[in-house]
């Protein structure tokens, strides 16, 4: 059972998020929070698989409550969803540690299958998001290729095939599937990457990827 927590300022809108997980019968809503503190405290007491998280809310915004929330309980799987794709607001949400990025207007089955998604270690965006993250590639906004290729080099081959492949969007199946590995063994790469990185994801990883030119091609 996927263990879930809510945190919007708006009841009407935490409702009908609860009523969309409710549908699918290994998701389990344990919490709602109405505000950043309290989502922070949400999570230290239920310790939810998969927090869902607004970014405007009273006191403590959403984008503060991430960075306290992966502090807190690092298992605990950060998604924003809200009404904003500001590009400011993606990027800080990725840097705070949020795996995923989700619009409002996200289809109910979607949102649903993004919660099995980053419940089994994958990061999901909406598609309006996911292209705030290609322009940020390409304005060299995030760390420096210079520092991204200090800390890629510090992988071994095979790491550098699994980042590249993360890079290029590949769930771990997918990633399995290329390198000939089960996906437990993809996981023990996919760990070690991030930690020698320094990312606290997925999407993070795929920021240094491009940016140590592991993407490039001819």
């Amino acid at each position: 059972m996927i263990r879930v927590g809510i945190a919007d300022d708006e009841a009407l809108v935490r409702a009908g998020v609860r009523g969309i997980l409710e549908t699918a019968d290994d998701v389990q809503v344990v919490g709602e929070a109405d505000d950043g503190r309290s989502a922070v405290e949400l999570v230290r007491v239920h310790r939810p698989d998969v927090l869902l998280l607004d970014v405007q809310m009273p006191g403590m915004d959403g984008l503060l409550a991430a960075t306290a929330v992966r502090s807190a309980a690092p298992s605990t799987a950060v998604v924003v969803l809200t009404t904003f794709d500001y590009d400011e607001y993606v990027m800080r949400a990725l840097r705070a540690g949020a795996v995923g990025y989700l619009l409002k207007d996200t289809d109910p089955a979607e949102l649903v299958r993004a919660v099995r998604v980053v419940a089994g270690g994958e990061a999901v965006l909406s598609p309006r998001v996911a292209r705030t993250v290609v322009d940020h590639f390409s304005t060299g906004c995030g760390v420096s290729a210079e520092r991204a290729r200090t800390l890629v080099s510090g992988l071994t081959e095979r790491e550098l095939d699994v980042l590249a492949l993360i890079g290029r969007g590949n769930s771990n199946a997918e990633i399995g599937q290329q390198l000939h590995l089960s996906e437990g063994t993809v996981k023990a790469h996919v760990s070690r990457v991030l930690t020698k990185l320094g990312c606290d994801n997925r999407v993070q990883a795929a920021i240094m990827a491009h940016e140590a030119g592991l993407l490039r091609t001819g």
